[in-house]
């Protein structure tokens, strides 16, 4: 009998660190005093290959993140006509340019962080006849190479997303910056969506979930606790 193609071998086991993810969730809702089923994981699968994808899909994951349109097009066409129940959220940075590509892919779309993007996606949906929920996304952090409304800002641009654009606002999002404790930026953002009626948090990812759950967060986007590090191309 042959060798089996080392190729052909999963490198990592997405089925036993997504059903880990899942207990972390579990305990850390109960920790705090909430119901588990309160708490929805985005698995964040960008930059994997459907390969990659499909076993957490065969496991029962129908919520997944992706942070670039084109990416996205590329795999999730072909893994819905398999998982046509699969709720697809949109992570990251969006041109305008993109909206209308983004409407028709997304079914959520998480990081509305300025009123040309909420035109833009406004127009698109439109056009398409689709309407993704949407998120605003703020930089609690105020870091200036991040995407995000400032906190300040933030009720203004909550405020023209319902009353000017008309989107289905539901939720906020957040990235805490990178090597600062997350809590307080999870507590910002949870007081925004209070004087907001806002009852969606989408803030923790895979080294902060847990804090993120304590905090209040319904969604966290974790990715490499589930998928594993990001393959390097190969070298010759």
């Amino acid at each position: 009998m042959d060798a089996p193609d080392p190729q052909s071998q999963p490198a990592f086991d997405v089925v036993a660190s997504l059903a880990h993810v899942r207990e972390a969730i579990a305990w850390a809702a109960k920790e705090s005093g909430r119901k588990v089923e309160d708490v929805t994981l985005v698995a964040v699968s960008k930059t994997h290959d459907a390969v990659r994808i499909r076993p957490a899909l065969e496991a029962g994951q129908k919520v997944f993140g992706e942070n670039r349109v084109q990416e996205a097009a590329e795999k999730w066409p072909g893994l819905r006509a398999d998982f046509a129940d699969v709720t697809l959220h949109l992570i990251g940075p969006l041109q305008t340019n993109k909206a209308e590509d983004a409407v028709r892919l997304f079914d959520v779309i998480e990081s509305i962080d300025r009123p040309k993007l909420a035109r833009a996606l406004a127009a698109a949906m439109e056009k398409t006849g689709r309407r993704p929920r949407c998120y605003v996304q703020v930089n609690t952090g105020e870091e200036p190479q991040k995407a995000g409304v400032l906190p300040l800002a933030a009720d203004a641009l909550i405020a023209a997303c319902r009353d000017e654009y008309g989107l289905d606002l539901i939720g906020l999002m957040c990235i805490p910056p990178q090597g600062e404790n997350p809590a307080p930026h999870f507590a910002l953002l949870g007081g925004i969506a209070r004087r907001n009626g806002i009852e969606n948090l989408s803030m923790g990812m895979s080294g902060d979930f847990e804090t993120a759950i304590r905090s209040g967060a319904t969604h966290v986007r974790v990715g490499t606790a589930i998928f594993g590090e990001r393959e390097k191309p190969k070298t010759t």
